[in-house]
């Protein structure tokens, strides 16, 4: 392997005499040092390594991001493949089944006996991008691990009563509708 300084030798960038000036330049600062315990600070060298440190850094942050937006489409791909095997159907049924989103209320028309199902917590209704599709309840809940805010509407099987509540004693009928 042929040295940097006799490279520059070759091509005539330097002369034996500026070789030999900055060999003799270099031992006296490794002599300073030893003699003195106190190492000398490179520029250069320290802004080498800064910037190969930050570029590594940066490097470390998109390889972050790129496997979280990985794992994200990951986990979309699973909620979708889940849904589309385990949906349930409508029933074609003409009673509008409400549910709120955030702030918004939505309706599905659902036959009677998906409406009990869906009030009796056997089924769940699910965001599926701009559609709205009926799971089974088990189905929601491993989906519900994945992504929460996918589940839009899961009912409990069994309510929770306060033990302050007036109105415990009274139940809401089956077939009321608002």
């Amino acid at each position: 392997m042929v040295s940097l300084q006799e490279q520059l030798l070759k091509a005539g960038l330097v002369n034996k005499q500026k070789v030999k000036v900055a060999n003799h330049e270099k031992s006296k600062q490794q002599k300073l040092e030893r003699r003195t315990g106190v190492q000398t600070v490179d520029p250069v060298r320290e802004a080498a390594l800064e910037l190969r440190r930050k570029q590594a850094e940066r490097a470390r942050e998109l390889n972050a991001q790129r496997d979280a937006a990985a794992a994200e489409k990951a986990v979309a791909a699973q909620i979708a493949q889940m849904v589309q095997q385990n949906r349930q159907g409508k029933g074609g049924g003409e009673l509008a089944y409400n549910f709120a989103i955030g702030t918004r209320i939505e309706r599905i028309h659902v036959s009677e006996k998906i409406r009990d199902h869906l009030v009796a917590g056997r089924l769940a209704i699910v965001a599926l991008g701009d559609t709205f599709e009926l799971v089974p309840r088990a189905i929601a809940d491993k989906i519900a691990e994945r992504a929460p805010e996918s589940v839009v509407r899961t009912n409990k099987t069994s309510p929770e009563v306060d033990a302050d509540d007036p109105y415990a004693e009274f139940k809401i009928p089956d077939d009321f509708n608002w």
